[in-house]
């Protein structure tokens, strides 16, 4: 047979003979489904040449957010007499014919323009599409540029224009953005389209050079840690495979800089093959929460939480603390800083004439009262108005409203907020709003951590993939123990066995005695997956029937509101 001798049209379209459009939009918000056109610029570019442009203001059908108006300078007057994004839109795309598409962030800018050739019956556009931040991010280093924002990147490349979130002035800034890179990628073999965009999607030369740091690796359930030349570990995860997830760190399916940046340090990658995912998912919690590897962002710091403490002391208060004792005092928490805890605490205090000083009280020593007993907020016990008897009945409400009912403190902030929004005191509402949410779903998570953590033992299982069974041994909302039982088996010697070999637990206070409130949670999780079985239960596993569980979507809707207020320009509620 003949060979045939391929021809240069087969090799891709040579760059200086690709027509680009460089485009860029103005919108009212960040999200393409709730959010609308104002502005489209566009700049049609071929062999480094100008050809055409492409420009007009969009009606976008409401009232533009004050702060997009400062950002970009486009008012509402400005887009009265515009045309709606239906009329402009099939000009836009006989524009954009046959072209390659090219816009910095490209996936925000090509989410508003697919979703109004959704809503306005055209197919979406299949140009081939260049990102020119992921481009920069990929050819740039550090030491150019600190960041690959396109004021920056304009910077770098002196563009002959600044961009200044309008739409046709950040798509010419954009095109010498791209003449830029188009010069620096020509240097490593890039000279036709098809090798710009597969640049962009290839792995990183370390990406390359370190595949072999995924040979050998199982393919079973388990945690997988990247680790230096030291021993120090870089970067913990976990995956229900993890001979093909390691090896996907080494494929252009990884585009995260931070962890391309850590495949280029790591000198190996060592595996902890686990019984069951769920085994697999807090162990990993637990050793990011040990270890604490820089390039993990989640869950690194679990001991920086705070609670919510009713103090155990003659006259007590609301404090917000770092620490869980064993003192005979309730709880609320775990909150994810201070300033959440006492967004709370503000709420309960609206409910609850709870004394807000910081000084330890005694009924034998009295101190002049504060402002917020001459406005009836506090019984003043300092000066003896109120009895340790008389306060007692707050605090068992305060209790009440932590650890069982939520409604007293959610009725008081609703009757606050709806006084606010009668005299359209609008901004003051909503910031009561976020104390109660902070409240509400905190004390709803706490509720359901202690259904879990109350309980001495819980065996239950779910159904694996080859027929057979997980089954775990929950202790106090810790995981204690994993395994497999195989399909046919009888599960009687297995569940015995597992819990014949299951961690010692020995419950410390709170509401979270034995493990974080994270690990608690996974096993929650996995609990409500479908198909899992309760085999035993050591006590009772219930939430409280007026807890503050209900209460939640109620806040929910509230935010709802709140969105859709902003979408049409009236004042939150």
């Amino acid at each position: 047979m003949d060979a045939v001798q391929g021809t240069l049209d087969e090799l891709g379209t040579p760059l200086r003979e690709v027509t680009f459009v460089v485009f860029d939009l103005e919108t009212t918000g960040g999200s393409a489904a709730e959010h609308a056109i104002t502005e489209i610029g566009a700049v049609k570019v071929r062999g480094g040449e100008v050809i055409g442009e492409f420009a007009t203001l969009v009606d976008p059908g409401g009232p533009i957010p004050p702060f997009i108006s400062v950002l970009t300078g486009i008012t509402d007057a400005m887009v009265v007499a515009a045309p709606k994004f239906s009329e402009v839109l099939p000009s836009f795309l006989e524009f954009v014919a046959g072209a390659a598409l090219v816009a910095h962030n490209a996936p925000f800018d090509m989410s508003f323009l697919k979703a109004a050739c959704q809503v306005n019956g055209y197919p979406p556009p299949a140009n081939p599409v260049v990102d020119t931040a992921d481009l920069a991010r990929r050819v740039l280093t550090r030491d150019e540029t600190p960041n690959c924002k396109l004021a920056t990147l304009a910077r770098v490349f002196r563009s002959s224009t600044e961009p200044c979130h309008r739409a046709l002035a950040d798509a010419k800034a954009t095109v010498d953005v791209l003449h830029g890179l188009i010069a620096r990628v020509g240097s490593l073999g890039v000279h036709t389209l098809e090798d710009l965009r597969g640049f962009v999607r290839a792995p990183t030369p370390e990406q390359q050079r370190k595949r072999h740091l995924a040979e050998g690796v199982p393919g079973a359930p388990g945690v997988y840690v990247f680790e230096d030349d030291r021993g120090e570990a870089l970067y913990i995860g976990k995956s229900s495979n993890l001979r093909n997830r390691v090896r996907s760190y080494f494929t252009a399916s990884e585009t995260r800089s931070r962890i391309r940046e850590m495949v280029g340090i790591a000198e190996r990658v060592r595996t902890i093959v686990c019984a069951t995912a769920l085994e697999a998912e807090i162990r990993e919690l637990r050793m990011i929460g040990v270890t604490k590897p820089r390039y993990n962002r989640r869950s690194r710091f679990p001991e920086r939480v705070v609670w919510l403490k009713l103090t155990d002391e003659a006259f007590p208060r609301l404090s917000v603390v770092r620490e869980v004792k064993d003192d005979g005092a309730a709880y609320l928490g775990p909150f994810g800083s201070s300033r959440t805890a006492d967004d709370a605490r503000t709420a309960m205090h609206e409910a609850l004439p709870l004394r807000q000083c910081t000084e330890r009280l005694s009924a034998r020593v009295r101190r002049p009262a504060c402002a917020l007993a001459e406005i009836g907020r506090c019984g003043a016990p300092c000066e003896g108005r109120e009895s340790e008897e008389s306060y007692a009945g707050h605090v068992r409400r305060a209790r009440h409203a932590m650890e069982l009912d939520a409604e007293a403190v959610f009725s008081a902030m609703e009757a606050r907020m709806s006084r606010l929004s009668a005299e359209q005191r609008y901004e003051e509402a909503a910031v009561d709003r976020d104390r109660l949410a902070a409240y509400v779903r905190t004390a709803a998570r706490m509720q359901r951590l202690r259904s879990l953590t109350g309980i001495p033992q819980m065996v239950a299982a779910s159904p694996a993939f080859d027929g057979g069974w997980d089954i775990h041994v929950i202790r106090h909302g810790r995981l204690a123990a994993a395994g497999v039982m195989p399909r046919g088996a009888h599960p009687t010697p297995y569940v015995d066995a597992l819990v014949a070999t299951a961690e010692t637990v020995l419950p410390g206070p709170g509401p979270t005695p034995a493990a974080s409130a994270e690990e608690t949670e996974c096993v929650l999780r996995w609990l409500d997956s479908p198909g899992v079985r309760l085999v035993q239960v050591d006590g009772t596993w219930s939430l409280p029937a007026y807890g503050a569980g209900r209460l939640i979507e109620r806040i929910e809707r509230a935010y709802r509101h709140q969105r859709s207020d902003r979408r049409e320009g009236r004042p939150l509620r």
